[in-house]
Parts: structure tokens; sequence; C-alpha cells
């Protein structure tokens, strides 16, 4: 039965798209923003800047004081975050029906008069929060900087990929207050914004409640700038060991993948899940079963619209074991895919997992808000959640078996190896 989730959507005079998916089930609403900034829009000199204001958002604004967006939400037995990725940042809260304008009246006081709050104490106060999260995260956390380094190997210096969001701590520590106000006038208005309103309300109240909130706030936002040009597969592969205090080795092999969105990366996502992202993939039956070789192995394709898309296999080698022999013994079955194609059962086992993982976070009234600013922001159309499935279960076997030829080779990985400093040689 084709998913029908209710949508409907209205722009404001001042570019703000208000999108209103009805769904009286539980007396709650969410409210989701999605800003058209990540950490790709930033320039050389200036990242992680994105990241930051995912945190300065928090620090008050003209009407609202510091912390209090998340203490009066969470008074009126609401629960709210945000975060920062490549190609957005978003900022979502669910509440109780009774307190969604309380929501909107501080999410419009945020985004349209956060610079009224911004000084040098809270620049400073969340730039050392920003550093802390990224010694807890990434430096002092065994693989913590593993996404950095594939970043880093998979795209060149200067791509908008290259860098993570979590940014240069040596751009943060160099940037201003004008810089960083800078920053908020070109990506944050109405015009550059996507806000979904999930929940028990109707769409004329949806509507009607942005207009009140968000209606008077200018379109100061500037246009944003054309996809760069698309990256074609690795032409050779790239290297990049560390020999560090891990508890064991692991192998991160990446690739370029499609743009998302495409016939092509949606197949590209069901090779990888075949390959390596289910316990029925290749590199699981041989590696961790059969072979006994890793402890495990993992797989994600990562979509993005800026020309270019991320796959990376993860391989946790077992105690003792070669990472060299792991790495050929994984290079083999991407060679062999690549010739043989997906059998049926692992098309089939494929398409499966992605039609739970899908029907599961529509079920989240917090997933599904998310969903729908996800793909009005970044492909335009809200409705997506609807026909997603149906888009992707017209790839066919013989696509998957292009796209892992042309992307999923040897020749066309990325390595990144983290090695045991008391076993592994260089």
């Amino acid at each position: 039965m084709p998913l029908d989730y209710k949508i409907a959507e209205s722009t404001l005079a001042n570019g703000l798209r208000v999108i209103v998916s009805e769904d009286h089930s539980v007396p709650n609403v969410t409210v989701d923003l999605w800003v058209n900034v990540g950490s790709r829009h930033e320039v050389e000199g200036r990242t992680g800047f994105a990241h930051l204001f995912e945190h300065l958002m928090f620090q008050g604004s003209a009407n609202v004081a510091s912390g209090e967006h998340f203490s009066a939400l969470m008074a009126a037995g609401g629960r709210l975050n945000a975060t920062t990725w490549f190609d957005r940042t978003n900022y979502f809260e669910t509440v109780p029906r009774g307190a969604m304008d309380l929501a909107l009246w501080m999410e419009a006081d945020r985004h349209g008069h956060l610079l009224d709050a911004l000084n040098q104490e809270n620049l400073d106060n969340q730039r050392d929060v920003v550093k802390e999260e990224k010694r807890q995260r990434y430096d002092n956390m065994p693989y913590g900087n593993a996404l950095i380094d594939i970043y880093a190997a998979v795209f060149p210096k200067g791509h908008p990929y290259h860098h993570a969001t979590i940014g240069s701590m040596a751009d943060l520590d160099a940037a201003s207050v004008p810089d960083v106000q800078d920053f908020f006038r070109a990506h944050y208005g109405p015009n550059n914004t996507v806000l979904a309103l999930v929940g028990d309300l109707t769409p004329e109240e949806g509507f009607t409640a942005a207009q009140r909130y968000f209606g008077g706030l200018p379109a100061t936002a500037s246009a944003r700038r054309e996809p760069v040009e698309p990256l074609p597969p690795l032409p050779e592969p790239v290297r990049d060991e560390h020999l560090e205090d891990v508890p064991s080795d692991h192998l991160y092999i990446a690739f370029r993948l499609p743009v998302d969105d495409t016939p092509e990366f949606f197949a590209s996502s069901l090779a990888m899940d075949a390959i390596g992202g289910l316990t029925t993939s290749r590199l699981c039956q041989r590696l961790v079963r059969r072979e006994q070789s890793a402890t495990s192995v993992s797989a994600h394709a990562m979509g993005f619209v800026d020309g270019v898309s991320l796959g990376f296999i993860m391989i946790d080698v077992a105690e003792g074991l070669s990472a060299d022999a792991v790495e050929a013994a994984a290079c083999e079955e991407l060679v062999r895919f690549a010739e043989q194609g997906p059998t049926p059962v692992e098309m089939e086992s494929a398409m499966a997992q992605t039609e739970r993982s899908w029907l599961s976070s529509l079920a989240s009234q917090e997933e599904r808000a998310d969903h729908i600013c996800h793909f009005a922001t970044l492909q335009g159309d809200a409705g997506y959640i609807n026909t997603f499935l149906d888009r992707f279960g017209q790839v066919t076997p013989d696509q998957v078996q292009q796209v892992a030829a042309t992307w999923l080779t040897p020749q066309s990985r990325a390595v990144v190896a983290y090695l045991k400093q008391d076993g592994a040689t260089l």
C-alpha cells in the first residue's frame, strides 16, 4: 500500500517554507527547522562556523535569556535539541500541543534576533564548549578522528566535503564577533529555512501560527551558490595509516559515490548493504563467520547534495591477524561483486532492510518531521517521504552491478587504517 502521510505546504512572503503534517494520534507537535547551511558552505579559514551556531543559538536572543530555550520548553514538557551536518543545520522540539506557540515564539526570536544577544562573552563561552566537544568525541576516543581522516582522504583540499563539521580549532580561535555576525546574516533568514510542524494540528492552524511568529522577519539570507562540479571516482588508491594506542586494528575503506537522490546513489546504497552492510553481506559472511579474520564489519552510504556522496566499509580486524590480508580479502570481494552483481537474495535483503528502516523512522513523529524538512530543503519536495520507497524500489540488479563496477573498485578506494602500536608496522 502506498504511503499517504498528510502534507500541506505554504510559503510566507519572506520566503519561509512552512510544511504541516496533520497527525492527531498523540497530543504533541514537533517543531522542526532546517536552515540550508552546513559545513559545506564554509570557506577556508572559517571552518566550524555552522556547528558553532548550533551552540550559539541556545545562548539567548532579543527576548530570551541564555539557556532559557531549554529550560522553558522542558518545563512545559518538551524535549529539544539541534544538530549540524555537511548540508544543513536543524533545530527541533517536540512539545505538548498547548506549548506549540511558546516553541514557535522562541524559535522566531532566535532565528530573527540572535544578534541582539551575541557578544564576546557568548562567543568565547561556546568556542570553549566546541573545543571540549572535540576533545571528548574526537581526540580522546579510540578511532575518534577516523571520519575526519576519511573526508580528507576522499575529497580534495578545498572541496566542500573535505573538512568535518567540527571544523578547525585554529579557525574558531581566530573568529571575531563581526565574523560570526556576518555568517549569521548570510545564512540565517526565513528565505533559507524550512519549518515543519508535525502532529496535533491542522494545516490552517500551522500556517496561521507560522505567519504570526515568523511573518515579520525580513528575508536576510544571501542567495545559495550552485553545487560544485561533480567528482568522479578516485583515480587511484589513497592511503592514510595511523599507529595509535587503539584496542584493535581498524580498516576504513572509503569511496566516492554518486550524488544523493539519483538512481545511481540508490543503487550504490544497495551495493554497500550487499557487500558489507548486512549480517548476510559478503564481507560479514567471509571475514567474520567463515575466516574469522574480523570481529565486525559494517558499511554505510552517506548521501550528499554537492556533486558527490560518500560510502565506507569499516572492518575490525581480529587480534593477531594481518590487516593487510584482511584488506586484500575485502578487495577480492569488491572485484567479485562488480563482476557478478547482486544475487536475487542480496537484492531482496537489501531492499527489505531499506524498507524496514524507512518505515520505522516514519513511525516516529520527530523523525518524520526531520525527513520532511530534509527533502523539502535539499530535494525541494516535502512529499518525498511518501514516494521514496517507490523510487528506491525501481533500482535494478544491473544498475547495482554497474555502480559497483564504476565506483566501488579497489582502484578507487581510500583506506584509513588505525593500527595498534604494539603490533603494526608501516
